[in-house]
């Protein structure tokens, strides 16, 4: 089970953020659009899925619902990453069930400690 699944549309946000929690020891998957992201947290049961808003297919929004939807899946930490950073974005990503709303560009430090406190303090080193 992954600690962090990664969504994102943009491969280089991707493989940073990838590369960024890898570093910091967290076990990381990817996903590169809604549908792939939907498949791979039933499958994988991740900690946490990091998820961009704009992207492919279904948006961040109608992934989260899902993922909050879903009695199996409801339990999952969803963490809305996005360069849309208006409060109406923020009450629409806390409206749809996300557990925390992080807007682009983000500072790693404080992406890291939120993802150890959403996995509980001993994940991610």
């Amino acid at each position: 089970m992954p600690d962090v699944l990664v969504v994102d549309d943009e491969p280089s946000l991707r493989d940073t953020l990838s590369f960024i929690l890898e570093m910091e020891g967290f076990s990381v998957e990817v996903a590169k659009d809604g549908d792939e992201a939907l498949e791979k947290v039933r499958q994988s049961r991740p900690g946490v899925v990091l998820l961009d808003v704009m992207m492919p297919k279904k948006d961040g929004y109608q992934v989260c619902q899902e993922i909050k939807g879903d009695p199996a899946l409801a339990q999952t930490k969803v963490v809305i990453l996005t360069a849309m950073g208006q409060a109406a974005d923020r009450a629409r990503a806390l409206a749809v069930g996300a557990d925390a709303y992080v807007s682009k560009p983000f500072d790693e430090d404080f992406l890291i400690t939120l993802l150890r406190r959403l996995l509980g303090e001993g994940a991610g080193g």
